[in-house]
């Protein structure tokens, strides 16, 4: 897809409205994980170093109507911080405070303006709030892929009625999921991970019909073993789901992708951390007990099957990485996709909250390729949906 990006903007002396993501953790008023922020430093420092004045637009939480508790100043002094520059807060998003507050920036000054959200036009995407944001900026930049999936105002709206650009983090991550998804190298590996069926069938069935390789882990493979005639004991399974497991199955194997299901699993008990477990082949699962990793000799199966491919895609942990021992499946599978990626082998785009953490655990978040902290956004495109904040930006 043909988009704008920053290349095509002049931006010295212009005031700039910068779409970004500032729903970072944050406890007490303090930041707990900057990482969104980090990432949005390029592009700020890019616009200011150019000239431009530079006015951040974010959602915090989900108040309704204003709620101090979740208001952007904290998050302001942390992304200062993060840019090691002054960054003004502005108590207001529109109105006479918003104007008066980005009147007074200068040639390459950055101000975060109060919680979008506060408002219930930007939710809305209503016209008259569009408006009264546009007063605000003569160019908008929107470098929230996080938030792309929602057609909000300042997400949506604000692309059609301003000149528009994406940023370079939504630029990076557009060209990581093209490149993973819509014109990747072959052979293309998924893996699918996570508790149900149930809430990824669309990505499931997209993603049939665009790998070679679906690799099933999580609870969701065990849905896929009952459905197969597997005892899976009292691991958590969708047992309602069995049917359409079984047509994924099929469509999978119209479409010539092969699907991957453990061939050794980790049992325990009970769940809860260093709970005795031991490992069993899929057919020997004891009734009594759970399915909570993938084991050894499946995590082997899957390093060689992933130095055979050439691009990946990942969603969700194999096992409950969360409790350790485990999360071994996860770390060695990770570890694996990690070496193939940095000799140059394997091209690997991973998100999804639980799959950072899992990657992060295994401590090879910077040897992917690209790693999404876009949630959603990043699901919705697996699933081949359209993402209204990217739909805009086209040229």
């Amino acid at each position: 897809m043909a988009y704008r990006t920053l290349d095509g903007l002049a931006v010295a002396g212009r005031r700039v409205l910068l779409r970004g993501d500032l729903n970072v953790p944050a406890k007490d008023g303090k930041v707990t994980d900057a990482t969104r922020l980090e990432r949005l430093k390029p592009t700020i420092d890019e616009l200011a170093g150019k000239g431009a004045r530079v006015v951040v637009l974010s959602h915090f939480g989900r108040p309704k109507g204003v709620d101090p508790s979740q208001s952007l100043k904290p998050i302001a002094a942390a992304l200062g911080a993060v840019l090691g520059r002054p960054v003004a807060f502005v108590a207001d998003c529109i109105g006479p405070v918003a104007e008066a507050g980005v009147a007074a920036l200068k040639n390459g000054d950055v101000a975060v303006l109060e919680n979008l959200r506060f408002h219930a036009g930007e939710e809305k995407n209503d016209e008259a709030f569009v408006a009264q944001l546009a007063k605000l900026g003569d160019l908008y930049v929107n470098d929230a892929f996080s938030a792309a999936h929602r057609a909000h105002a300042s997400t949506e709206g604000l692309a059609h009625v301003l000149p528009a650009a994406a940023g370079r983090l939504m630029q990076a991550e557009i060209e990581a999921l093209h490149h993973a998804l819509e014109s990747p190298k072959h052979p293309v590996a998924a893996i699918v991970g996570g508790a149900k069926v149930s809430t990824k069938l669309d990505l499931l069935g997209n993603l049939v019909a665009k790998v070679d390789v679906l690799v099933i882990g999580g609870a969701m493979a065990n849905t896929f073993l009952h459905a197969l005639g597997t005892d899976v004991g009292k691991s958590l399974c969708e047992r309602d789901m069995a049917a359409t497991a079984r047509a994924i199955l099929a469509e999978a194997d119209r479409r010539k992708c092969l699907v991957v299901l453990p061939s050794d699993v980790v049992v325990a008990r009970e769940f809860k951390a260093h709970a005795p477990s031991h490992t069993v082949p899929v057919a020997a699962v004891p009734s009594d007990s759970m399915i909570l990793d993938v084991g050894p000799a499946t995590a082997k199966a899957l390093a060689a099957t992933l130095a055979e491919c050439r691009t990946l895609v990942w969603n969700g942990p194999l096992g409950a990485f969360e409790t350790p021992p485990f999360d071994a499946g996860t770390v060695a599978v990770a570890r694996r996709a990690a070496e193939l990626t940095r000799a140059g082998k394997l091209l690997s785009v991973a998100g999804g909250g639980d799959t950072v953490a899992a990657l992060a655990a295994a401590g090879v978040v910077e040897a992917f390729t690209y790693v999404s902290t876009a949630g959603g956004a990043f699901l919705e495109w697996l699933e081949g949906k359209e993402l209204p904040g990217v739909a805009a930006l086209r040229a």
